[in-house]
């Protein structure tokens, strides 16, 4: 196993990233392109892109988005645009500056899928299929109390000690900005319904039936928008972090849903 970590400059800002199993780039595979939920990191992903890589054969990028982990630290507040300005200017000049060519496959959790999602509705020649993990579509009742839920969470002092073994001193400025975006006035109607048409990619959803930023609704509007091939892995006592509290489950389903598409991408 190979790893390549850097940092290259995206918008004027340090972005970090590292690039896992380097050598299967020359087997004509996808690249897998993780992103973090919207208080992750590279780092609080473990070793899960580590193993998909194994099993699947196919390299892995994951970065940490601008304000997090090992990226430069964010200055003001998130506006609107800060999901559609990741998926439609960041990532795409993130892999034209690493010279990723190769189709992808994007494996998003939580905020991660939704920038996964709106990346795959406009550059489709680009994508060879999604994976989303506890993604939102709209804004519901739920979304909101679990944000303020969290914000109580942080205040307490647990969850700050936490955050910060990943985000250092940055902390405080990362976890507001995503608080503050999220129940931001604006944010109660907020939807991406009109982008999902567009998605032509196959989509696998994986969401936790306890998760307690999303309901059912999450999927519905998936299944009956998303012009692709869609799949759902919908699992029982499980909550918003799929990949480590059913990991197996997880990591067996999306081997199985990427190396069926293998001879096709």
């Amino acid at each position: 196993m190979s790893f390549k970590s850097a940092t290259v400059k995206i918008n004027e800002k340090d972005i970090y990233y590292k690039f896992i199993n380097t050598e299967f780039r020359s087997k004509n595979r996808p690249v897998l392109v993780f992103l973090h939920e919207g208080l992750g990191s590279t780092a609080q992903w473990r070793n899960f892109p580590e193993l998909l890589s194994n099993i699947t054969k196919c390299p892995a990028l994951v970065y940490d988005r601008y304000g997090y982990g090992k990226s430069e630290a964010i200055e003001g507040i998130r506006t609107s645009a800060y999901m559609p300005d990741e998926a439609f200017v960041v990532l795409p000049q993130l892999l034209e500056k690493l010279k990723i060519l190769e189709k992808v496959i994007l494996i998003g959790h939580s905020d991660g899928g939704t920038i996964a999602l709106l990346f795959a509705s406009r550059f489709t020649e680009k994508v060879a299929a999604v994976i989303t993990e506890a993604d939102h579509v709209l804004s519901e009742t739920i979304t909101l109390n679990g944000v303020r839920k969290v914000v109580e969470e942080y205040k307490s002092g647990g969850l700050k000690k936490l955050l910060s073994k990943f985000h250092d001193k940055k902390t405080d400025a990362m976890f507001y900005a995503w608080s503050n975006y999220w129940l931001n006035e604006e944010q109660k109607n907020w939807h991406i319904k009109d982008e999902l048409p567009a998605i032509i990619a196959p989509v696998l959803i994986i969401q936790g039936k306890d998760d307690r930023y999303g309901s059912v609704k999450q999927i519905t509007v998936k299944l009956e928008l998303i012009a692709g091939q869609t799949e759902v892995l919908f699992i029982p006592s499980c909550g918003h972090a799929p990949h480590f509290e059913a990991m197996d489950m997880v990591l067996y389903r999306m081997k199985e849903f990427i190396t069926g598409l293998l001879p096709s991408v």
